[in-house]
C-alpha cells in the first residue's frame, strides 16, 4: 500500500479544528510513564489550566482519556443509577444522545424535545421538573447539528436547584469559544472535549464535577455501572493518592496542557471576542451572498458552529468535495434531520479567524457560482471584511 502524504487543510468543519504548532511540538517530547512524578507534575498543572477553563474552582476537575462522547458517558454512568429518573432537553442530534446512554443504565428517561432551530424554554423546563422527581437535567450548551446556544443557563441552573436536581451541561463545542461560566452560573457538572474550541488532538476530554455533583457520587447505593469510567477510582489517580487506573494519555496530556496554556495566554475576555467578530464576519458575508442562515434569531446563533442553508438544486456533496479539492478547506454536511439541508461551518479555537471566513466565502462563492446558482460572492467578501474591519 502507497503511503499517504496528509496535506494542510483549513478545518472549517464542526470538529476537529486546526492546532497551534506549540501544541504540534507538544507532542514530540519524550514518553515518560504514566506513574513518573514528573507526569503527575502535568497532570497538576493540567488541571488547574483546566479551572480557568471552566470557569472553576471545583477540586473535581481532571480529564478522561475518550472523546467528548466518553466524556458524556462518563457523567452519566456516574451521576445516575437504576431507578433515577432524568430530564434530558433535547433540540438536536447530539442532545438526543443522552437519553440513549441512561436508557442502558435502567434510568426512567423523560424527554422535553424543542424544534431544531430552537433551544429549551425555561417555562417548559419548569413543569416538566414539577411533574416529576428528576435527579438530573441534561442539556447541551452548543448544539453541533443545529448551530444554536443554549440561553439562559443561570435561570435553568436555578430551577433544576429549586426542584432537587443535578444540571449536567455538555460544552463539547462551545467551552473556550463560547461565554460559559460553571461557577458563576451553578452548573453542577461540565465536560467537553478537546478537538474543538481548545485546539487539542482528539482523544482527552476534561470535565469538571461541583459541589452537588460530587456529593451525588459520595450518596450512590450501587457501584458506577462502568468499571473504566468511575471517577471514584479515576480520581486517585489524579489526587495525592496516585493510584494506578489506567495508562494515562502522555502525548495527549502534553498536547492538552500547551493549548490550554495559549488559550489563557490569550486571554478569556479576547478569545471570546475573537470568536464572535468571526463569527458575525461569516454570517453577515452569507447573508450578503444571498444564502440562508438556518438559525434565524441571531441570539440564538452558536459563535464557533454556523449552519447554512444549502441553496435548492445545489449538489451538497460535490460543493463539499470541490473545497476539498480545489482550497483544501474542509466544512461539514447536515447531520440528522438536517442532512443534504445545511452546511456546518465551524470556527473553533485556531480556526477563528479573519483569513479563514474570507478565504472560505470567497472558494463557496466561486463554486456556487460555477455551478449556476445565483449567488453575489464578491458582496459576501466585502460584507465579512466591513465587519473585521470594525
Amino acid at each position: 500500500m502507497a503511503d499517504v502524504i496528509i496535506p494542510s487543510r483549513i478545518l472549517m468543519g464542526p470538529g476537529p479544528s486546526n492546532i497551534h504548532s506549540r501544541v504540534l511540538q507538544a507532542m514530540a517530547l519524550p514518553t515518560l510513564g504514566h506513574m513518573d512524578p514528573l507526569y503527575f507534575k502535568l497532570m497538576d498543572q493540567l488541571a488547574a489550566n483546566l479551572k480557568t477553563i471552566f470557569r472553576t474552582s471545583a477540586p473535581l476537575t481532571l480529564t478522561l482519556p475518550v472523546t467528548g462522547m466518553g466524556a458524556m458517558e462518563a457523567c452519566l454512568v456516574n451521576l445516575l443509577e437504576p431507578g433515577d429518573e432524568a430530564l434530558f432537553c433535547v433540540a438536536g442530534f447530539f442532545a438526543n444522545r443522552m437519553p440513549e446512554i441512561a436508557k442502558r443504565l435502567g434510568v426512567k428517561v423523560h424527554v422535553l424535545e424543542t424544534p431544531w432551530g430552537g433551544n429549551t424554554a425555561p417555562e417548559k423546563l419548569a413543569a416538566a421538573l414539577k411533574a416529576n422527581k428528576i435527579k438530573l437535567v441534561g442539556l447541551v450548551h452548543g448544539e453541533t447539528s443545529t448551530g444554536v446556544v443554549q440561553t439562559n443557563l443561570p435561570e435553568i441552573a436555578k430551577l433544576c436547584h429549586d426542584n432537587g436536581a443535578l444540571l449536567l451541561v455538555d460544552t463539547v463545542a462551545s467551552l473556550g469559544g463560547v461565554d460559559f461560566e460553571t461557577e458563576k452560573w451553578d452548573i453542577d457538572a461540565v465536560y467537553t472535549g478537546s478537538q474543538k474550541c481548545l485546539s487539542a488532538p482528539p482523544g482527552i476530554s476534561p470535565l469538571t464535577f461541583g459541589p452537588r455533583a460530587e456529593d451525588a457520587l459520595k450518596k450512590r447505593k450501587t457501584p458506577c455501572a462502568s468499571w473504566y469510567m468511575d471517577l471514584g477510582l479515576i480520581r486517585k489517580y489524579w489526587d495525592e493518592t496516585r493510584a494506578y487506573h489506567h495508562t494515562g494519555p502522555i502525548h495527549l496530556t502534553y498536547a492538552l496542557l500547551e493549548a490550554v496554556k495559549l488559550m489563557n495566554e490569550e486571554g478569556h475576555e479576547a478569545r471570546l471576542a475573537r470568536h464572535a467578530k468571526a463569527a458575525k464576519a461569516l454570517q453577515a458575508g452569507f447573508e450578503a451572498m444571498g444564502l440562508k442562515l438556518f438559525v434565524e434569531d441571531p441570539k440564538n446563533r452558536l459563535a464557533t458552529v454556523t449552519t447554512v442553508c444549502i441553496p435548492d438544486g445545489c449538489d451538497d456533496k460535490k460543493v463539499r468535495k470541490a473545497l476539498i479539492d480545489r482550497h483544501s478547506l474542509e466544512v461539514g454536511g447536515g447531520i440528522g434531520q438536517l442532512a443534504g439541508k445545511t452546511w456546518r461551518v465551524g470556527l473553533m479555537g485556531e480556526g477563528a479567524r479573519a483569513n479563514h471566513v474570507l478565504i472560505l466565502l470567497s472558494a463557496l462563492g466561486g463554486i456556487l457560482k460555477a455551478e449556476g446558482h445565483k449567488v453575489h460572492a464578491g458582496a459576501g467578501v466585502e460584507a465579512a471584511a466591513a465587519v473585521l474591519l470594525t
